[in-house]
């Protein structure tokens, strides 16, 4: 069955435009993945004030953090109602960002090496087809600098799956033959009764299609680590020692290939070669 893109497009901006405050507290509901990725981001960024691009960076979760450090952040978004809730957030914190608004396989508005790092962190949740994925990449690198890092985050394939058993055991009965064409390709449609459309990704995929687009990968992060779906329970109301021991034990064990079949998020960190023809 073939898929609409514009029928997609509209189905994403609408999501993101009536959850805006639902995305901006996922922070809260998935601390160890918003604290992974920072770490990540605090190793592999050049220091302020470089120039960064957050695509598909929604309600500024990372945008504004970065920008109260000195970066000079341009947050680019699908979602007009995000870029709205980015507005209030930044102001309320006294942080001060571009805004645009854009799809992530187009960025003919920003110049060939404009940004010294890129952050796709969100884009390939929602692009369906292998084309679009490397559209969006390759259209980050080539507005990225050579040399610099792009972020780019991938669902994993088992996500969905993990997310039903926790919170929807009967669903897959309910809806049959949406979770068995998801292990098969991937794809979550447009479907009566479901707002998210997605694509998720096998762990096995991610660093060849960032390879294929022109990157070097110089590591895949499974960002919840150990407490994967299951950090709601005690793990996000730690503070202190406690919250330090577990923060740097899934760390750890968020560069254990390992898990990247047992985890919600990848995050691929590449990097443009220093030749555009690299």
């Amino acid at each position: 069955m073939r898929v609409n893109p514009d029928g997609v497009r509209q189905a994403v901006i609408s999501l993101y435009d009536n959850s805006t405050q639902r995305e901006w507290d996922r922070e809260d509901r998935r601390r160890t993945e918003f604290a992974i990725t920072r770490r990540a981001l605090a190793q592999y960024l050049p220091p302020p004030p470089a120039r960064l691009l957050d695509c598909g960076g929604g309600p500024g979760r990372y945008a504004i953090p970065l920008a109260l450090q000195g970066y000079d952040v341009t947050l680019f978004d699908l979602s007009a109602g995000n870029l709205a809730f980015a507005r209030e957030k930044a102001a309320e914190a006294g942080a001060a960002l571009t805004y645009e608004q854009g799809s992530a396989t187009d960025l003919a508005r920003f110049a060939a090496g404009e940004f010294d790092a890129v952050l796709l962190m969100g884009p390939l949740y929602h692009l369906l087809t292998e084309d679009e994925r490397l559209a969006a990449l390759t259209e980050a690198r080539r507005v990225l600098k050579p040399g610099g890092p792009l972020f780019a985050a991938f669902i994993s394939r088992f996500a969905a799956h993990r997310d039903a058993a926790m919170k929807h055991p009967t669903e897959p009965v309910e809806m049959p033959g949406l979770y068995e064409e998801i292990e098969q390709t991937g794809l979550l449609r447009p479907r009566e009764g479901v707002a998210f459309v997605a694509y998720f990704a096998h762990p096995t995929e991610v660093e060849p299609l960032v390879r294929k687009a022109g990157y070097n990968v110089v590591e895949v992060l499974g960002v919840e680590g150990l407490v994967s779906i299951i950090e709601s329970v005690a793990v996000n109301a730690l503070t202190g020692p406690a919250w330090e021991w577990w923060l740097e034990a899934n760390w750890r064990a968020a560069h254990d290939p390992a898990m990247l079949g047992a985890v919600e998020h990848m995050l691929v960190i590449g990097q443009n070669p220093a030749s555009q023809e690299g």
